[in-house]
């Protein structure tokens, strides 16, 4: 990994970074027309939008509001009230329309408890056959990211849950037996933060790692989809299990995908909206600077 990337992973958490670039004389704009390829907009109606334009080319969606690190719980309650009205705008099922979230978003570093009370009020308002797909973050926060969603599953909503699994970390194998042991569904990604410690080189460490927790999961006949753009590692998951469902963020190789969804392969794209789209944008572009 060059260093080039691993300073814009740095940079991409930064508020402080993130603050001055927007002050910049035309700053904001700039990087607005940069993200856009990768946003669906800044508000909901934006995003229910382009909502409606990728479920016209024939692929599922997941939609997230921008947001992490909350650490007030009243915050968090508005953030869930916000879900609640993009639920309710969201086009009627037989439309197959999720919604994806960080659990930081709902104040897990503070209020576990309540982000668990949260996530189930999510889950709670979706009809059959929709989940809320819960979102990776970093290895420090693994532990309590799967006991909220487990506890959730719990509550007799497994069938309305996602969780991400990240093949990159070393201890994603007993992840995968917990959660497929719930009933959740399962999105696997490649893992895309630089952890210290207890994880795969990127590169093919990662790749082998991911194909085989994608064995794993054929062999256990849990719900799960491959989240990824490695065309080759497409390849191979389908040769694995034929369909799989494959997961692209919105804006990336949106041309593959199309071709994927004509071979009759399930497709589903990550659509985020929001203000706070900067960072995420930023993680793209460290993403792009190699494998």
């Amino acid at each position: 990994m060059g260093i080039d990337r691993a300073v814009l992973f740095r940079l991409a958490t930064s508020e402080r970074f993130e603050r001055a670039v927007r002050a910049l004389p035309g700053g904001e704009t700039r990087t607005w027309q940069a993200a856009r390829r990768y946003v669906a907009g800044r508000t909901r109606d934006e995003a229910l939008a382009t909502t409606a334009e990728v479920l016209h080319r024939g692929h599922a969606v997941s939609v997230d509001l921008f947001g992490e690190l909350v650490r007030e719980p009243a915050l968090a309650d508005r953030v869930v009230d916000d879900y609640r009205r993009l639920v309710a705008a969201l086009p009627l099922p037989p439309a197959d329309v999720w919604l994806s979230v960080d659990l930081t978003h709902l104040a897990l570093d503070v209020d576990p408890a309540g982000t668990a009370d949260r996530l189930a009020a999510l889950a709670s308002e979706l009809p059959p056959g929709r989940r809320v797909q819960v979102g990776a973050e970093d290895a420090a926060r693994t532990d309590a990211v799967l006991t909220c969603i487990l506890a959730v599953a719990g509550r007799g909503l497994a069938d309305r849950l996602g969780a991400t699994v990240q093949a990159n970390l070393r201890r994603s194998p007993g992840d995968v037996d917990a959660l497929a042991g719930s009933g959740v569904h399962i999105r696997l990604v490649k893992g895309a933060y630089l952890e210290p410690t207890g994880a795969h080189p990127h590169g093919e460490p990662t790749d082998v790692a991911y194909l085989e927790l994608a064995a794993r999961l054929v062999r256990q006949g849990t719900s799960w989809s491959a989240a990824t753009h490695d065309r080759r590692l497409q390849e191979a998951l389908l040769l694995l299990q034929e369909p799989v469902p494959i997961e692209h963020l919105l804006g990336v190789r949106p041309d593959v995908l199309d071709e994927l969804a004509r071979r009759g392969t399930p497709t589903r794209v990550y659509v985020p909206y929001g203000p706070d789209w900067f960072r995420y944008w930023m993680r793209r572009v460290a993403e792009s600077r190699g494998a």
